[in-house]
């Protein structure tokens, strides 16, 4: 969709038409509502370690529910997106993802409080495993959907009447805020768990959403009602049908009801059409950006970021749990240095051309991970890893930007919301994967398996959205300029030796 500028603006081609205040209160919503749950991503490895010493496999367990929650659950969650009204999205986004994770705190602390559960009670024990398992899982069912509310759709719907740069400005100060929970979360829970106690971590977890959510959602309420475009948009899309609805009904027209194997056929493909998985990743796989889809979503089978496998590797070779946050918040400013450098490049190159630079960029940066197995220091092989890990962050992040992007400008108005949940359905499934492998490659000692399937998965990447780029562009490096350059280098040599 293309975004006419204002021609009678000549202020700052960022500064929006709505007032600014309603843009602060949308970037401060959103950052107490991914405070959270960055807090719980980081914490839950370590607890989870910490109740069962010397073994990733519940760390692992719980990813395989979290994430297999979202693969399967993530298609059905962009069309209830699409279907429902903003004001119903936020309510049972914040009631569900806030009150999820006080109750996943509290089992924690019960857990925590009673070291020896797990042999004096063992029935007990696993309830409590299945319910953090559980309520962690819906926390970041929640999560997804304000994902796909606010990154997907309010700030397209925002910026659209406004000059291009401000929706990648926007894009950028979002991803930022993340990777600024992403940082200071690590760091105040690493803290506490140091100086304070793990129980208390799990207590002050259960409190901080428990006191957020009304903050949050007076935030994103205020920001609805100011800005009449998302009043209007709201109106205009709860009374269309959804793309699933449409594809029913393509697929009911297509069928000849004048005989009797036609009307089998349209009747299996009225039942099928009706599955919300199977109609929305149809949906999916139109898109002209199914490519770069696909290379990000590849990006997330892997244990090289700072997640709870690596997480507790980490704490079991002997690395501190504050110099774990510290480095995890080292790799979250790389992060932010992406977005503050993504406009920059992207105004320059191209949304397109600038994916293509972030991706090869974590590439390269990763092969110190992969250097650190063959370091017999376990200590010094942890601190390459972090080190490879956090500066690869920079293209991870830019590519981010890059691909969701992409699927703002390109995914028609009608598919958003149901491409972002099967997008981040896929990206789930990859993740899920990554956890698998864990169960069955569980030792911390054998964690560099696990690290050169993730490296594998990169390169495949790589690869995808190279390829994406050449079929668009015809082309990946300007020979013609190299050969230019050449020459005029070349000249000022050739002119001195005929003097």
């Amino acid at each position: 969709m293309m975004r006419e500028p204002l021609l009678d603006r000549e202020s700052d081609p960022q500064q929006p038409s709505f007032p600014p205040l309603l843009t602060r209160y949308l970037y401060s919503g959103h950052f107490l509502a991914r405070w959270g749950a960055r807090m719980w991503e980081f914490l839950v490895g370590l607890y989870m370690i910490s109740i069962w010493p010397d073994s990733l496999l519940l760390a692992a367990v719980y990813g395989v529910v979290e994430s297999g929650s979202i693969f399967l659950l993530g298609p059905t969650i962009g069309e209830w997106v699409d279907k429902l009204s903003y004001v119903k999205v936020l309510q049972l986004w914040l009631i569900t993802q806030n009150f999820s994770f006080v109750v996943a705190g509290a089992t924690v602390f019960g857990m925590l409080a009673y070291p020896d559960l797990k042999s004096t009670n063992s029935g007990l024990f696993i309830v409590l495993i299945i319910v953090t398992n559980v309520s962690g899982a819906m926390g970041m069912l929640s999560t997804l959907a304000g994902t796909i509310l606010i990154e997907r759709e309010w700030v397209v719907v925002m910026s659209e009447g406004q000059l291009p740069a401000l929706l990648t400005q926007m894009n950028s100060v979002i991803r930022r805020i993340d990777l600024i929970c992403k940082l200071f979360a690590p760091v105040v829970s690493g803290f506490i768990i140091s100086f304070v106690s793990l129980r208390v971590s799990a207590m002050t977890l259960a409190v901080l959403n428990t006191t957020c959510v009304w903050l949050e959602y007076w935030f994103f309420m205020s920001v609805y009602k100011g800005i009449p475009a998302l009043v209007e948009r709201n109106l205009r899309r709860t009374s269309r049908p959804s793309p699933v609805d449409l594809l029913e009904s393509s697929l009911i027209q297509n069928g000849d009801p004048g005989s009797a194997e036609s009307s089998q056929k349209q009747n299996l493909r009225e039942k099928i059409s009706k599955v919300p998985f199977i109609g929305a990743w149809k949906v999916y796989l139109e898109q002209e950006v199914v490519l770069p889809g696909v290379s990000l979503a590849l990006l997330y089978f892997t244990v090289l970021s700072f997640g709870s496998l690596m997480t507790a590797t980490l704490e079991w070779e002997g690395v501190p749990a504050f110099v774990i946050g510290i480095a995890r918040s080292i790799s979250a400013t790389i992060g932010i240095a992406a977005t503050l450098v993504y406009p920059v490049l992207q105004s320059r190159i191209s949304t397109l051309r600038t994916g293509l630079w972030s991706v090869w960029s974590q590439w390269i940066f990763l092969f110190l991970c992969v250097g650190s197995i063959w370091v017999q220091n376990g200590l010094v092989a942890a601190y390459m890893l972090m080190a490879g890990v956090a500066t690869s962050r920079l293209g991870l992040w830019m590519f981010d930007l890059a691909v969701i992007q992409q699927m703002q400008d390109e995914v028609p108005e009608s598919d958003r919301c149901v491409v972002g949940g099967v997008q981040n359905s896929l990206q789930s499934f990859l993740d899920l994967m990554a956890y698998v492998m864990g169960i069955f490659i569980s030792k911390p000692q054998d964690f560099w398996k696990l690290m050169l399937l993730s490296f594998l998965a990169v390169t495949i990447s790589v690869i995808l959205y190279t390829l994406h780029v050449y079929r668009v562009r015809k082309h990946l490096i300007h020979f013609e300029k190299i050969a230019l350059l050449g020459s005029l280098l070349m000249r000022p040599s050739s002119d001195a030796g005929r003097s």
